[in-house]
């Protein structure tokens, strides 16, 4: 084998370990690791915070700048998909309905 398959194959081993052991960090031990209350408390906020931070630069943002037109069919679509979740608190819906909204205005009009 070459030096660069060695490379590649030990980079690959290494990222994999890493991956295990962080996903499995809560799972490794056997009793249940002791937690002040307040990083308790902001653990539950983190997936939250994390989809809010892929989304937020997704929907306000182009090639890393503000939109700068409210012509722009995401806005839409967040809007009326947000309503939507508000109203009836599904998940498949609020995609669906975003959906909808953002393709007809994204591909039929253009924006």
């Amino acid at each position: 084998m070459s030096g660069d398959a060695i490379d590649a194959i030990l980079a690959i081993a290494g990222l994999t370990l890493i991956t295990v052991l962080a996903r499995a960090f809560f799972m490794i031990p056997e009793r249940e690791i002791p937690m002040p209350d307040w990083l308790r408390r902001g653990l539950k906020y983190a997936p939250l915070a994390a989809l809010t931070a892929v989304i937020a630069p997704e929907i306000f943002m182009t090639q890393g700048a503000l939109i700068g037109s409210l012509q722009d069919a995401r806005l839409p679509a967040v809007l009326c998909a947000t309503a939507y979740y508000f109203w009836r608190r599904g998940i498949l819906g609020t995609i669906v309905v975003g959906m909808l909204v953002y393709l007809p205005l994204h591909i039929g009009l253009g924006w």
